[in-house]
């Protein structure tokens, strides 16, 4: 059974459904965090360096999360529907 590839598809739509949720998870994290609508972008002249690089740790952090959760999840429902895990790579993705 050819599954990895297959599995493509799925991944793709996994990674926007990861994408999507991770950014109203931080848009609500910010906000709970400095009660601002928009997180500073690097471009910001307003904001200072701190503030910035706060920001894009508590996004990466939470992308990473949301994506991981969403992967393994995934590839769970997969193995349970299929009995094969979804990638021949020993460690997971390449």
């Amino acid at each position: 059974m050819k599954l990895p590839l297959a599995y493509k598809p799925l991944g793709f739509a996994l990674g926007w459904v990861s994408g999507a949720l991770s950014g109203m998870a931080f848009r609500k994290t910010w906000m709970a965090i400095r009660h601002e609508e928009d997180a500073p972008d690097a471009l910001d002249r307003d904001r200072g360096w701190g503030e910035i690089l706060l920001a894009a740790a508590v996004q990466g952090a939470i992308f990473a999360v949301v994506r991981s959760a969403v992967d393994r999840g995934g590839a769970k429902a997969i193995e349970r529907s299929t009995g094969v895990w979804p990638t021949d790579e020993p460690g997971g993705r390449d």
